[in-house]
């Protein structure tokens, strides 16, 4: 194993960062260069710090933030494109492409950084994809479902369920905040995700051929076990508020599940649960 490192220095000025360039002979992984960051004011913290906390600053830069060893493994096994990792402390050997940009920082920089408390790390950022192309065979479809956590379960149970497109309509949580994309445990690099206003839920169930039904508590609504829903777009809303008239409006029918008397509502996770269950019976 080489070892090379440089630190910059200019008159008593000595900047935040030291490269490390590390190879590792013999193997396939390899690692360099790599910079050591030890400033809070380093242009890089104050990027992630900003990726991390504000979801304007995430769509103009295209561009959104992880973390966990486990969801960098999930990124680059699923072909997402990462442009940089953040490692707390040392930074561990993994082949990654050569356009990711490495660094490291001591775990105090490191923990003031990060969006989790405690984290192992490491950090990563990866470019936000282009929305795909909006035709499907199914979809679960939420709208102002505004919790992080309710929002990456849905996406990781769909997942699971083989139910690969989630519409997000009106105030959803932001699927690329390190929240919701924990909570996705590395399904966000492999689900379809469309954002969508209500009327194009309804164009683009049309388009794809499917019935777009409701989950209501409703006099109307449907047992969901009598629906045919193996090909359909279905429609969960807050916990609080359910879907809103406009949606209800454009569904073709509505369902409910049946729940024991004196229960008034599941948690809007919960309920897509059982709903991407039957949709994959």
């Amino acid at each position: 194993m080489n070892f090379a490192r440089g630190l910059a220095k200019r008159r008593n000025l000595y900047y935040d960062a030291v490269i490390v360039i590390i190879i590792v002979h013999g193997g396939k992984d390899r690692m360099g260069p790599v910079e050591h960051i030890t400033s809070r004011k380093n242009p890089l913290i104050l990027r992630l710090r900003s990726l991390s906390a504000d979801g304007a600053f995430r769509r103009a830069e295209g561009e959104y933030l992880c973390d966990g060893r486990k969801l960098l493994t999930e990124a680059l096994e699923k072909g997402a494109e990462i442009r940089c990792v953040l490692w707390k402390g040392a930074a561990e050997v993994l082949s990654l492409p050569d356009s990711v940009r490495q660094y490291t920082a001591p775990e105090d920089l490191f923990d003031y950084v990060s969006p989790m408390k405690n984290s192992p790390g490491p950090l990563f950022t990866l470019a936000i994809p282009a929305e795909p192309e909006p035709v499907f065979r199914r979809a679960i479809l939420l709208e102002n479902v505004q919790d992080p956590g309710n929002v990456g379960t849905v996406i990781r149970t769909a997942a699971a369920m083989g139910v690969d497109t989630v519409l997000l309509c009106g105030a959803c949580a932001d699927v690329y905040s390190p929240k919701t994309a924990r909570a996705t445990m590395g399904a966000l690099f492999r689900e379809r995700i469309i954002h969508c206003t209500v009327e194009e839920a309804r164009l683009l169930a049309g388009r794809s051929g499917l019935p777009l039904y409701g989950a209501a508590l409703s006099d109307r609504a449907e047992d969901i076990r009598a629906l045919p829903l193996k090909n359909a777009v279905v429609a969960i809303g807050s916990e609080g508020r359910g879907l809103s008239a406009e949606l209800l409006e454009k569904c073709d029918g509505e369902l409910i599940i049946p729940m024991s008397p004196g229960s008034e509502s599941l948690n809007a996770a919960v309920a897509a649960a059982i709903v991407l269950w039957e949709m994959a019976r």
